[in-house]
């Protein structure tokens, strides 16, 4: 009898020692992973910002809100890439000289073939030159994958949630906003469902997106992301 009641007690000991090694790594462990995968989620919503800032800069200062635009904008357009050789001296700034001022000279006297102005100002060896370079080779790493943009890592297909605001201020000045955002059940709704109930209740409470985003059509934040 003494034997079962050893037996009996030991198998609490081990059951409330699991308990409660789970009670403390349960929290842990949902962190560490929230962490690792929240990395690989804000990466990818900069290169969405990225993309987006590039395709504002030659549509007029207008954002998208279709990821087929974006990352149409991505494989095809080209933006301008200025070599430059050369530079104005402190002498020449100081007199008055810009680069402006400079290439319309050079362009001058290419039309003209009379060099003589560009001698005299010392511009012989100052050139700028425009090239024209793919968006993907700009501003991401070689072998980027654009048609990845849109899907939500960890998210097993889900895609983010993308829009854009045209508006003006009060002042009649134009007003162009966008955001890219996941809530959290799309990347960590496999984890620990208490957890996550905890984690959404504390950014409710703090009046916060529950989930990760970049961009804000509400209001201008600088296309921050409100993990930065």
């Amino acid at each position: 009898m003494k034997t079962v009641i050893n037996i009996v007690l030991a198998v609490c000991a081990a059951a409330l020692v699991y308990v409660c090694y789970g009670s403390i790594m349960g929290p842990i462990n949902f962190d560490n992973t929230r962490d690792a995968r929240e990395k690989e989620v804000i990466a990818r919503l900069i290169d969405i910002r990225k993309a987006q800032v590039e395709y504002r800069n030659t549509h007029q200062g207008v954002y998208t809100a279709s990821f087929d635009t974006l990352i149409d904008f991505i494989k095809t357009a080209k933006l301008p890439f200025v070599k430059k050789e050369g530079a104005l001296t402190d002498a020449q700034l100081e007199a008055g000289m810009t680069e402006k001022k400079a290439m319309a000279l050079i362009n001058k006297a290419k039309k003209t073939g009379n060099w003589k102005e560009v001698e005299k100002e010392g511009l012989m060896n100052f050139k700028r030159d425009t090239m024209w370079v793919s968006v993907l080779d700009t501003i991401y790493p070689k072998g980027f994958n654009a048609d990845s943009l849109r899907y939500v890592p960890f998210g097993n297909g889900k895609q983010f949630e993308l829009a854009s605001r045209q508006d003006t201020t009060k002042s009649g000045a134009p007003l162009n906003l966008f955001q890219a955002q996941t809530p959290y059940e799309t990347y960590i709704g496999d984890l620990d469902k208490q957890q996550l109930i905890n984690l959404k209740d504390v950014q409710s409470k703090l009046g916060k997106y529950c989930g990760l985003r970049v961009g804000d059509i509400e209001q201008p934040n600088n296309n921050a992301g409100n993990w930065e």
